[in-house]
């Protein structure tokens, strides 16, 4: 008993549990969607707004895993097309929960990968491009599956910087157009801050 009280001791830092919360602002890369000349169209970058929330479920010097839950909302891509009976432009927002796993999660930077699924939501403009009413759903629903990587870097104390890049995967939004289907890279690259606490 004498010998096994400090070895739990010593194992306590190591496993404690611990929060993360991620707040980051990134951009959500420009693409062009389908093959037909008269039917293909591009989707504008846009604004990540980002949170993400983090809870160590297993914690070891070199390694952590995380379970994580990341959020982001963009209230505006454009669309342009030949086709005017597109969709004018789309909002988009994004709840994958997932895992992480965290490199040196002690050190100055720790690199990491992450994994994860959950729900897509489009929201399509009332209107198309050539100035009509949009025809298609106001709201979509989908799946997503994300997956990306980064490193945080401590700053100070709890604080850390984040920078990272994810691609979200999503079915297709309704942009009014037969042609396009299949699913949907939306990549994104952003940086901000992480608050850690017990």
């Amino acid at each position: 008993m004498r010998t096994l009280l400090p070895a739990l001791l010593c194992t306590v830092p190591i496993l404690a549990q611990r929060h993360e919360l991620g707040l980051t602002l990134g951009g959500l890369l420009s693409q062009d969607r389908g093959s037909a000349q008269s039917e293909s169209l591009t989707l504008g970058g846009g604004i990540a707004l980002q949170a993400n929330y983090g809870y160590a479920l297993l914690r070891t010097r070199k390694t952590a895993l995380y379970g994580e839950v990341h959020f982001l909302a963009n209230p505006l891509r454009d669309v342009s097309s030949a086709n005017r009976g597109a969709t004018r432009d789309l909002a988009t927002l994004y709840v994958t929960p997932g895992i992480r796993l965290k490199l040196f999660p002690n050190g100055r930077v720790s690199p990491y990968l992450a994994v994860g699924g959950g729900y897509a939501l489009y929201e399509q403009s009332t209107e198309l491009l050539r100035g009509g009413p949009n025809p298609a759903p106001r709201f979509l629903n989908r799946g997503a599956v994300d997956f990306g990587g980064g490193a945080d870097v401590r700053f100070w104390r709890f604080i850390a910087l984040r920078a990272e890049i994810r691609d979200f995967y999503t079915g297709s939004p309704a942009y009014n157009t037969r042609s396009i289907t299949g699913g949907q890279h939306n990549v994104v690259a952003g940086g901000g801050i992480v608050l850690r606490f017990h």
